[in-house]
């Protein structure tokens, strides 16, 4: 792979990591109710999930999900169950912290720093990326583009490398930009109106997506 291509790859793959959509409305909810630290393994952990449909693509894999639309369906459905059940969690939260029983969402805060609360970072960001199939279709336009059948370990490797390490890298600035000086207190007033507007945009999604599947 050329450099001109390889910058042609990064300019697709930062535009594609910016299009809004579940997985920013994922960090977003886990950076506001959980911190910093929760929001950057979200992001990270997003990044794996993507690398590895990076990965499975480069390697001819993802013609299979795209060529067969039973499992392209599952896959999808399920995403959409898990988006909802994530939408109705953060409602249920920002609800009970408006009408003045904010002690789910004060625990929740409270447990930031714990080794659960970033498993349950980790495991949503790794989630929300290895259920959405239209991600591996994404990458099966994009690098039809770039790759050969005699593709070799280090075209591979560049390929889901920098795929993996653009969509980290954004959402974890997207985190970290949520809680820098003069934001924080901000997102504190207003954390359980943002974690009910954040749930039903994910309920949403959740629902057209799956109407659009069946």
């Amino acid at each position: 792979m050329t450099f001109a291509a390889w910058l042609s790859l990064l300019a697709i793959c930062i535009l594609g990591a910016m299009s809004p959509g579940p997985s920013l409305a994922v960090v977003i909810r886990n950076t506001v109710n959980r911190g910093r630290g929760a929001g950057v393994i979200t992001a990270l952990s997003h990044g794996l999930g993507v690398g590895g449909y990076a990965l499975a693509t480069s390697l001819g894999l993802a013609a299979v999900i795209a060529t067969r639309q039973t499992l392209f369906n599952v896959i999808t459905l399920t995403g959409s169950a898990y988006l909802l059940w994530l939408g109705a969690s953060a409602m249920r939260g920002g609800n009970a912290a408006v009408s003045g029983h904010p002690a789910a969402h004060d625990a929740e805060q409270a447990a930031s720093g714990r080794p659960g609360a970033l498993m349950a970072a980790a495991r949503d960001g790794f989630t929300i990326a290895f259920l959405n199939p239209k991600i591996a279709l994404f990458f099966l336009a994009l690098f039809s583009q770039f790759v050969s059948a005699d593709a070799g370990v280090v075209a591979v490797v560049t390929l889901a490398g920098t795929a993996t390490v653009v969509d980290a890298g954004w959402y974890a600035l997207v985190a970290i930009g949520l809680t820098a000086t003069g934001t924080t207190t901000w997102l504190r007033r207003h954390g359980a109106w943002i974690e009910r507007i954040t749930g039903a945009a994910l309920v949403f999604l959740a629902l057209s997506t799956a109407a659009s599947t069946l």
